[in-house]
């Protein structure tokens, strides 16, 4: 696996964008270790242009129990140079930890970017989450908390982001329902589920204990607006039609890029390869995305 998070960050990486600032590895909770790191991309600005940026904040993925934030730092900067201010977030992962401890380091992050981010030339009132696979698990149940207050309270944190200075939320291939884990054949097995248990589920029944790590369960009409990129290709193909159909059942507003089988770079979580067709494609979409949901809501005349 570190063989392959090395290969990811060298290709991943290859020819920086030189347009961007990169202030590296800030320690967002002030304890030392890298989980609790986290990089500001921003676009270089002339000195007069000082209006505020919308902000992205951006989990990676890596199954809950592994990845980091380097080999996403080109796929940050690709959304930075376009007038976004792009925060990129480590956190723990299981087995050590499980699903309250990477809520209580997202729900961290992003009260230091409320705090913070405004130094950075950002807008703390503008935030989209957004993360691919377990990474946009983690960011939509942060999404949900900012109308969900039984969530937040269930994983013992409180909401950083209000919900109106919420604008958005972006996933690439995420784990948006874990119903499909259930269903037979699938790729992933129950261990994935207990492993973000306390005490690994027990005394618990799975069924009922994976409600609370399934976003699809925690949306309401109130839910952020969505972009979600997937292919038939994604292992979570299913999961994010149904999140998607669960979005458009709520009135919630939701964007999708979703290509065929036939797109062969289209495996689970491609769009963290910046040298793709088909992520230049999500770029596009992304970064109109975060400028549209963050324009002003208009005054009622």
């Amino acid at each position: 696996m570190a063989q392959l998070a090395a290969h990811e960050t060298r290709s991943f990486n290859a020819e920086p964008i030189e347009t961007v600032d990169y202030m590296l590895d800030i320690d967002y909770v002030g304890d030392g270790i890298r989980a609790h790191r986290l990089d500001v991309l921003t676009p270089r600005r002339a000195p007069a242009d000082t209006h505020p940026l919308p902000v992205y904040v951006y989990f990676h993925g890596g199954g809950w129990t592994s990845g980091d934030k380097l080999p996403l730092t080109k796929y940050c900067a690709c959304q930075a140079e376009h007038g976004i201010v792009v925060v990129n977030v480590n956190y723990r992962m299981a087995g050590r930890f499980h699903m309250e401890h990477m809520l209580h380091d997202g729900t961290a992050a992003l009260a230091w970017v409320r705090e913070h981010i405004a130094d950075f030339g950002g807008d703390p009132d503008t935030l989209v989450l957004g993360g691919d696979s377990a990474g946009g698990q983690i960011a939509s149940l942060l999404a949900a908390m900012s109308t969900r207050a039984e969530l937040a309270e269930h994983f013992g944190v409180r909401s950083a982001v209000p919900r109106e200075s919420l604008k958005g939320l972006v996933l690439h291939c995420s784990a948006s329902d874990f119903s499909v884990i259930f269903e037979r054949g699938f790729i992933m097995g129950h261990g994935f589920i207990r492993m973000l248990l306390p005490a690994r589920g027990r005394g618990d029944s799975l069924v009922r204990a994976s409600r609370w790590l399934s976003p699809i369960e925690w949306l309401d009409a109130d839910f952020a607006p969505v972009l979600v990129t997937t292919s038939e290709r994604d292992f979570f193909y299913r999961a994010n039609l149904n999140f998607v159909a669960a979005l458009r059942s709520h009135g919630v507003r939701v964007d999708t890029v979703i290509f065929g089988g036939d797109r062969r770079n289209t495996e689970h979580t491609w769009q963290q390869n910046y040298r793709y067709p088909e992520s230049q494609v999500v770029y596009r979409r992304l970064q109109d995305f975060v400028h549209r949901v963050g324009l002003p809501t208009p005054s009622p005349v």
